[in-house]
């Protein structure tokens, strides 16, 4: 058997693969001429495959993908191919549902808030002054300033997409009391973390019942332009939108004029459909608005999961065992 590797690999990368490989023959190019004229004769496949790579091929049985998404991965003559295709799901989900619940505790605070005012050296708690604390009102008097900050275990949390990282922000949402509803192409995946889970067809009630609707979801031809105006039309006024999947999946002009409205209470974004967000766009002016510049899955603990995740299946493959993270290609993940 032979595997093929473009781009090359460094030094130290290759010889844990070539470990990993046992007996399967690695050739690790450096150009694409070489890769063109190797992956004749190969089984397997890691790197950046491309139309001219798989005409070239003859007997392509595996093909493992650097990258979790595949919608810049996958190509019409890929998708046809009989080979099996993996990606590198599962490497984020914990760090991403980390950047989810802050983003959670930065609104139900108003952290964001505070933030702005704490450079501008402003001391007012939202909601005035008066009654710092339920005892300054009286017993079972609520203060404006109470209003004005959210209770989190009161909330209800709208997951669209329950793979690992959906499935992870719902653990982490049920561990802060709230109620987390689900929205999945597969209702198996409901678990205790989740107090009830429906088929895409009932995205309608997950927006409804939200107070925090946070997109998980891979891009696929379903998912591109999920939400947009009439979407965002079902959504509480005072629900937040978060988007840690991907940009497409939210149109943005949609979701600045529900903003600007006051259709809905805010959005905490990730991705966007363009990136980088153009330094005019209104989205950054906007106080009841978290920008981060696409890093939820930054973490240091990533490389070495990716490693492990591709010697793993390097060492499956060798020893015709079943292979980790086999995609469906007709589905983009």
């Amino acid at each position: 058997m032979k595997l093929v590797i473009h781009p090359a690999l460094d030094g130290q990368r290759l010889q844990l693969v070539e470990d990993a490989a046992g007996e399967m023959l690695v050739v690790n190019c450096d150009t694409a001429d070489s890769a063109l004229q190797e992956i004749t004769a190969a089984d397997a496949f890691f790197g950046k495959l491309t139309p001219e790579l798989l005409a070239q091929a003859q007997q392509l049985r595996w093909v493992q993908s650097p990258t979790a998404s595949l919608e810049h991965y996958l190509f019409p003559q890929l998708v046809d191919h009989p080979c099996q295709l993996t990606n590198m799901r599962g490497l984020f989900y914990d760090v991403i549902a980390d950047h989810v619940l802050g983003y959670i505790l930065m609104f139900s605070r108003r952290l964001h808030h505070y933030l702005r005012q704490q450079l501008a050296s402003d001391w007012r708690p939202l909601g005035g002054e008066q009654a710092r604390t339920s005892f300054a009102t009286g017993p079972g008097e609520v203060s404006e300033m109470d209003r004005a900050h959210l209770h989190v275990s009161d909330q209800v949390m709208g997951i669209i997409g329950l793979g690992s990282i959906g499935a992870e922000i719902a653990r982490r949402g049920k561990a802060f009391g709230m109620r987390v509803l689900g929205i999945d192409p597969s209702t198996a995946a409901a678990s205790e973390s989740v107090d009830e889970v429906r088929d895409p067809a009932q995205l309608e009630w997950l927006l409804q019942e939200s107070d925090f609707v946070v997109i998980a979801a891979p891009h696929t031809p379903l998912t591109e332009g999920l939400i947009g105006a009439a979407q965002l039309a079902l959504m509480k006024p005072s629900a937040y939108l978060i988007n840690i999947g991907r940009g497409v999946i939210v149109q943005l002009d949609p979701l600045v004029a529900a903003l600007e409205q006051g259709s809905i209470a805010g959005a905490a974004l990730d991705v966007f459909e363009i990136e980088p967000l153009p330094a005019d766009h209104p989205l950054w002016k906007m106080d009841n608005v978290l920008i981060t510049p696409h890093v939820a899955a930054c973490s240091v603990r990533v490389p070495e999961r990716h490693l492990a995740t591709l010697l793993e299946n390097i060492r499956n493959f060798s020893q015709g065992q079943p292979l980790l993270n086999v995609t469906d290609k007709q589905l983009w993940y």
